[in-house]
C-alpha cells in the first residue's frame, strides 16, 4: 500500500478516540460548543480542549475497559505517534517511542507525581498497571518549558480514579487464554465535602515461551496494583487532595543463561499531596509535594536498582479576560541506589507562561530556567499560535526547545562519565485541522533535532571494559501524523497514519526498533444492547540494531471486541487480540503475544 493510498484512507476514517486527540482540540469554539473536555497536562492549567494548541490525545475509562489491555504501554501503543518495543510478554523490558524518540525523552506523571528511572532512563512502563487508571492525557511535542528535564518528545500523564456521586462499589473478574486471570474490586463516592476512591487489582498469566530455542519454558507474570485518593473541599476557595498508587510486577523472562528461571521484579509506588486555593476571581495557586519510588530486581542472578524522586511545585495562575498568566517554582530531587552507586542531584526551576484566546486567535508562550546541581543553568522555551481562518478550519504552528539531563547511572556507574552533558532538543511543527459535525481531520508535520545524544560507545574514558556512555550522537526525528474521525451509517470510524523518519543524523541510519509507517484503523457500532468493535494495526519493517543489519519484519494485527449489559449492574466484555495469530517480533529473538482470548464480567453498584 503506497503513501497516497494510506493518506486517502486516513482522511476517510474516524473515531471516538481520535476525535478526542489533537484533531478535536482544533475546532472553533463557536462551531464546537459541545466540547467540554478539560486538559491539564499541556500547560499545567485547566484548559478546554478546544483552546489547547499542543497535539493532544485523551483516553477515558470507557476506552480503557474496551481495550482489554493489561499494561499502560499496550494501550498507548494503539494511539497516534506511539510505538511499542518489548522483549517478551507483559512485564518484560519495555520501550515506548513517542514520535520516534527514545523512552527517556517522554516525561511521565501519575496524578501529577513524576515517574522515572535514574538507572535505565525513562519511565518503567513494564511496572505500570492499567486497572486503576481513569484517564490518560498524551501531549506530543517538547514541553520542557513547562516541565523541565525529560520532556523532549512529549508528556504522558496518568490519572487514577476519582470519587463522584454516591457510594459506588464494583467487582470484576476475567479469564483468558494461557490461564490468564484478573480480579478487581473497589469503591468510590462523595459525602458532603469529601470525595474518595480505593481500588485493588490482581492479574496473572501462565504466559508463553518468549524466547524459543534459548530456554524452552513458559514466561508468565503476576501483578498486584492498588490506588486511592481523598479530596476535601475545605471551602469554596480551598481544597486538599491526597493520592497514592502501588504496582508490583513479577514477570518471568528468558535471559542469556539457558536453564535459569529468570524473574524481573518491578515495584512502583507514588504519593502526592496538593493544596489548591483561589484567592480572588482571577488569581489561584496550587502547592504540591510528591514522591515516587521505583525498584527493580532480577532473580536468580541478583541485580537491584532503586530510584526515588521528590518534587515540590508552587504553581500560580492569573486569568483576566482572554489572558492567562502562569508562574511556577519547582524543586526536584533524584536519587539512585544501584550498588556501588549511591548518588543524588537536584534541580530548581522557574517557569513562566502566557496564554491568549480570543476570536480566531490562540497564543501560548512558555519560558523556563532550571539550575541543576551538577550542570548549572538550562533555559528552554516554547511558542505556539493557532488561527481559525474559516469555519471548522484551523492552522497551528509551534516551536520549542527541551533538554534531558543524563541519568545518575550514565554518570556514576562503571560505564559512566561524570562530565556527560544534557541532551538537547529543538522542535518545530505545523498543523492543519478541520472539523464539521461528526467528521474531523488533522495533519501535523514535525521536525525534532536532538543533539548531544548520549550513546553507549567504545571502551576508554570510563572503567568499563565493554564500553562507556558518551555524548557522541545526533538524532533527527521528523514525520507527519494524520488523524481522522467520521460516523457513517451508525458506525464510528477512526484512524491514524504516521509517516516518520527517526534517523541517526550522523550516519543516516534509522533508529533501532522504529517503523517508518504506522497505520491504526478502528470501527465500532451499537447493535441492540451490544457494542461491537474491530481494530487493525499495521507497522512496516524495523531494524533491531543501530547499524541497520538485523531486520524485524512488518506486521498487521486484527483485534475484535464486544461488550454489553447482560443484567442490571452487570457488564460483559469479550475480546480477541491478534485474531490471525500473527508471528511477529518487537525485539529480535522475542516473539510477541500470539492470539489471545479474554472474557470479563463486572458488577457495579450503581
Amino acid at each position: 500500500m503506497n503513501a497516497r493510498a494510506l493518506l486517502s484512507l486516513a482522511v476517510l476514517s474516524a473515531s471516538s478516540s481520535f476525535a478526542q486527540d489533537g484533531v478535536r482540540q482544533l475546532a472553533l469554539a463557536a462551531s464546537m460548543p459541545q466540547l467540554s473536555e478539560v486538559v491539564v497536562t499541556a500547560t499545567r492549567t485547566e484548559q478546554p480542549l478546544s483552546d489547547v494548541l499542543a497535539d493532544v490525545t485523551l483516553i477515558d475509562r470507557e476506552q480503557i475497559e474496551r481495550s482489554g489491555a493489561i499494561t499502560v504501554s499496550d494501550l498507548l501503543a494503539r494511539q497516534p505517534g506511539l510505538e511499542l518495543s518489548r522483549s517478551g510478554g507483559p512485564g518484560t523490558a519495555t520501550g515506548l517511542f513517542l514520535r520516534g524518540a527514545e523512552t527517556r525523552f517522554t516525561a511521565v506523571y501519575i496524578d501529577g507525581v513524576r515517574v522515572d528511572s535514574q538507572s535505565t532512563g525513562g519511565a518503567p512502563w513494564e511496572a505500570m498497571a492499567l486497572g486503576q487508571v481513569e484517564r490518560i492525557e498524551i501531549v506530543r511535542g517538547p514541553a520542557a518549558a513547562v516541565y523541565g528535564s525529560d520532556a523532549v518528545a512529549g508528556v504522558v500523564q496518568i490519572f487514577t480514579r476519582q470519587g463522584q456521586g454516591p457510594f459506588t462499589p464494583y467487582v470484576g473478574v476475567g479469564a483468558g487464554s494461557r490461564r490468564t486471570g484478573t480480579l478487581e474490586a473497589g469503591f468510590s463516592g462523595r459525602h458532603r465535602a469529601v470525595d474518595y476512591s480505593l481500588g485493588v487489582q490482581r492479574d496473572l498469566s501462565r504466559g508463553y515461551d518468549s524466547r524459543p530455542g534459548s530456554n524452552p519454558d513458559l514466561d508468565g507474570y503476576r501483578q498486584t496494583a492498588a490506588s486511592g485518593r481523598v479530596g476535601v473541599q475545605l471551602s469554596d476557595a480551598h481544597r486538599v487532595d491526597l493520592t497514592g498508587s502501588f504496582a508490583d510486577m513479577d514477570a518471568q523472562y528468558d535471559g542469556f543463561v539457558p536453564g535459569l528461571d529468570d524473574h524481573g521484579l518491578n515495584r512502583l509506588a507514588t504519593l502526592g499531596a496538593a493544596w489548591s486555593a483561589r484567592w480572588t476571581a482571577a488569581y489561584s495557586t496550587r502547592l504540591s509535594v510528591s514522591e515516587s519510588d521505583q525498584r527493580y530486581a532480577t532473580l536468580p542472578l541478583l541485580y537491584r536498582s532503586r530510584t526515588r524522586l521528590r518534587n515540590v511545585l508552587l504553581h500560580n495562575e492569573w486569568k483576566e479576560g482572554a489572558h492567562t498568566l502562569t508562574g511556577a517554582l519547582e524543586r526536584r530531587e533524584d536519587r539512585l541506589e544501584n550498588d556501588p552507586i549511591h548518588q543524588s542531584r537536584h534541580q530548581d526551576g522557574l517557569a513562566l507562561g502566557y496564554g491568549y484566546v480570543a476570536g480566531a486567535h490562540t497564543v501560548q508562550l512558555n519560558l523556563r530556567h532550571d539550575r541543576d546541581s551538577e550542570f548549572g543553568g538550562q533555559t528552554t522555551g516554547g511558542a505556539a499560535y493557532g488561527y481559525a481562518f474559516a469555519p471548522g478550519w484551523r492552522v497551528t504552528a509551534a516551536a520549542g526547545t527541551a533538554f534531558r539531563a543524563p541519568t545518575l547511572y550514565q554518570r556514576f556507574s562503571e560505564y559512566g562519565q561524570a562530565a556527560l552533558q544534557p541532551e538537547q532538543g529543538h522542535n518545530v511543527e505545523l498543523g492543519l485541522h478541520w472539523a464539521e459535525r461528526s467528521s474531523r481531520l488533522g495533519v501535523t508535520a514535525y521536525r525534532n533535532r536532538v543533539s548531544n545524544l548520549i550513546n553507549f560507545g567504545a571502551p576508554g574514558p570510563c572503567a568499563g571494559l565493554y564500553g562507556c556512555y558518551e555524548n557522541a550522537g545526533n538524532a533527527l526525528l521528523q514525520g507527519v501524523t494524520l488523524t481522522g474521525a467520521h460516523r457513517l451509517a451508525g458506525v464510528n470510524l477512526h484512524a491514524s497514519l504516521d509517516l516518520q523518519q527517526p534517523k541517526n543524523a550522523d550516519t543516516g541510519t534509522l533508529l533501532a526498533r522504529r517503523a517508518q509507517r504506522l497505520l491504526k484503523l478502528a470501527a465500532d457500532t451499537r447493535m441492540s444492547t451490544w457494542t461491537l468493535g474491530a481494530e487493525w494495526q499495521v507497522a512496516s519493517h524495523r531494524w533491531d540494531n543501530a547499524a541497520n543489519t538485523s531486520r524485524l519484519g512488518g506486521y498487521g494485527l486484527v483485534n475484535l471486541y464486544a461488550s454489553t449489559t447482560i443484567a442490571r449492574q452487570w457488564d460483559l466484555l469479550a475480546r480477541i487480540d491478534n485474531l490471525g495469530d500473527k508471528n511477529y517480533q518487537l525485539a529480535a529473538g522475542y516473539p510477541a503475544l500470539p492470539r489471545t482470548f479474554f472474557v470479563g464480567l463486572r458488577w457495579t453498584g450503581r
